[in-house]
């Protein structure tokens, strides 16, 4: 790590998640959040006591349950250890992944055991958003997560015809990566054929941005092992690194959807790149990583950020998909698992990146394993007041 060095290297030695769908009704909180946790000990062959603390999060406004991490102790283990729970909206899960990493790298516990959930169908999702903002001053952002503006965006600088085209192969190709994941909630069987029909005939949400560019709510969790280097290489036989991470966000200055060509507005996604790869040395993101496990609400909004996080140039970001360099057997592949489009338990969804990654670093990611060796993994997570956080994991200790 060129900017600062940790005390401690930090390798992922366990990945445990559910079956992500709409309605879990045969488990409650505590019963589905153990169904990961038991998978993360299964994977990484560790026992419950085994784990030093526990870092678990979600976003309890939408279940509407207060301090739900006292309830889940039944589903966590954390009975008699040191918890910590974490809620930073869409962003949860990567912001959990980040305090396991330092909690190890500080030196205060050798093995940590993050957990993100949230079970979508016990609460109202866009209701939790919408209450959130100030109904004077933020009234034009009561659609909740819902904004069209991305897509205007596109259209406007691209044109009508290509911009629709390029939201919509995204789209397809993120349901044909779905279709290999067993996990994924939403995988349809897209075809190329049917963009035609899809851009036409989906119905619309805001502007131009519909249904089926739209991600889902759904019911999940996810479970993700942390250990010292020291435990990682004893414990397990093929580590993942975690190598940096960052985050970066604008709460004092909540003005991305619009635009104006006096007041560029920087992208956090965009600031949080440039410092991540700057520090680490890394001049061409596209050349250096393997895959990219992207947190991507919608497609429209995916297409615009491929530009962002990979630094591009002009319309270098539409030529990926169009030439489908991020399939999974492309130049690039953008989530193989199929992305928060396909799945999206939102507690859990950035730290599902952050698995998916390290799972194809591994070698682990049965059908949906890119079909090259991965040896650095890029993933993001995203979320409300524009708040971005990247990762990066490596197969090799050798920066």
């Amino acid at each position: 790590m060129a900017h600062r060095k940790k005390n401690r290297n930090v390798g992922i030695i366990g990945v445990g998640q559910t079956k992500h769908s709409s309605h879990r009704e045969d488990v409650n909180q505590p019963e589905m959040i153990h169904e990961a946790v038991r998978a993360a000990l299964d994977d990484s062959g560790l026992k419950l006591e085994d784990i030093d603390c526990i870092v678990h999060g979600n976003m309890e406004l939408f279940e509407m349950v207060f301090m739900p991490d006292l309830w889940h102790v039944l589903g966590t283990g954390a009975y008699g250890k040191s918890q910590f729970r974490i809620t930073t909206g869409g962003t949860v899960g990567a912001t959990l992944s980040c305090a396991a990493d330092n909690l190890v790298a500080s030196g205060m516990y050798d093995v940590v055991l993050a957990i993100g959930f949230e079970k979508l169908q016990e609460g109202h999702t866009t209701g939790g958003i919408t209450n959130m903002a100030d109904p004077l001053w933020f009234r034009n952002l009561q659609t909740g997560a819902l904004t069209g503006s991305t897509a205007y965006n596109i259209i406007r600088e691209f044109g009508e015809e290509r911009a629709k085209k390029a939201s919509m192969l995204y789209r397809v190709i993120m349901d044909k990566h779905a279709m290999l994941n067993p996990y994924a909630h939403r995988a349809f069987g897209l075809e190329f054929d049917q963009m035609d029909d899809l851009i036409k005939n989906s119905p619309k949400l805001v502007g131009d941005l519909k249904l089926i560019e739209m991600c889902s709510q759904s019911d999940g969790a996810c479970a993700v092992i942390y250990a010292s280097e020291e435990k990682a290489k004893k414990l397990s036989q093929n580590p993942v690194w975690v190598r940096d991470h960052v985050t970066v966000h604008r709460e004092e200055t909540f003005c991305i959807f619009g635009y104006d060509e006096k007041y560029p507005v920087t992208m956090t996604h965009t600031e949080a790149a440039k410092r991540l790869f700057e520090r680490n040395g890394i001049t061409d993101p596209v050349e250096y990583f393997d895959v990219f496990e992207m947190y991507d609400p919608a497609s429209w909004w995916a297409v615009d950020w491929l530009r962002d996080f990979f630094l591009l140039e002009g319309d270098e970001h539409l030529k990926l998909v169009e030439n489908r360099e991020i399939m999974i057997d492309g130049k690039i592949p953008i989530n193989p698992s199929g992305g928060v489009i396909a799945s999206n338990p939102i507690g859990a969804t950035a730290l599902l990146r952050v698995a998916e990654a390290a799972l194809q670093v591994r070698g682990d990611a049965g059908a949906h394993q890119i079909p090259r060796e991965v040896k650095h993994a890029l993933a993001s997570g995203f979320g409300g007041t524009m708040w971005t956080v990247l990762t990066m994991l490596e197969k090799e200790l050798n920066w």
